[in-house]
């Protein structure tokens, strides 16, 4: 299990390959899924599922995967990632124990590659989408491509060190992700 939670930090953000462990730690599928089930419940990881409609060709099986304590994570664009993950997923939360939401944290990857960070579902339907980048950027291919399958769905960009603000024609809004978290708790 040390050996799983040392590797973890380097895959945070990245579709988790059961599969892939196993073989990196040379043991059973069904170890690595009891230890990561394990770390899930002491509160060292969170996975969040893909998103899948039937208007998108998404995966629906590989899950991300992200730390409480992002702390673990040296990249800084990964670091920056699982940062609005644990927000996002604090006022998913928070939602459904206070307000009584039906909510969920997910992700967007489809068979073509094209992957959004993040999507919140309210009753099973997108309200929200997010998509992290380190610095100031043009806008994503994906989070295009998202936007448009979802027209009325609120749709953000976010930069850790980037300075730019502004709405582009489609919705999407880019924005410092301090303007972004701001509004959650």
């Amino acid at each position: 299990m040390e050996l799983l939670a040392m590797r973890l930090p380097e895959l945070v953000a990245s579709p988790l390959s059961v599969n892939a462990l196993r073989e990196d730690m040379q043991t059973s599928h069904r170890t690595v899924a009891h230890y990561l089930d394990i770390l899930e419940r002491l509160y060292f990881i969170f996975r969040i599922p893909p998103f899948g409609a039937p208007k998108i060709r998404a995966v629906k099986k590989e899950q991300k995967h992200y730390h409480l304590d992002w702390g673990l994570i040296e990249d800084s664009a990964k670091r920056f990632e699982n940062l609005v993950a644990c927000h996002l997923l604090k006022w998913v939360n928070w939602e459904e124990d206070v307000k009584g939401e039906d909510m969920e944290l997910r992700y967007f990857r489809d068979i073509d590659g094209r992957e959004v960070d993040f999507v919140i579902l309210k009753n099973r339907k997108p309200i929200l989408c997010v998509e992290c980048k380190w610095d100031d950027r043009d806008i994503d291919q994906s989070l295009n491509y998202f936007k448009k399958k979802f027209p009325d769905i609120e749709a953000w960009q976010i930069s850790a060190v980037g300075k730019k603000d502004y709405e582009a024609t489609n919705g999407i809004r880019v924005a410092p992700a301090r303007t972004f978290l701001q509004r959650f708790i």
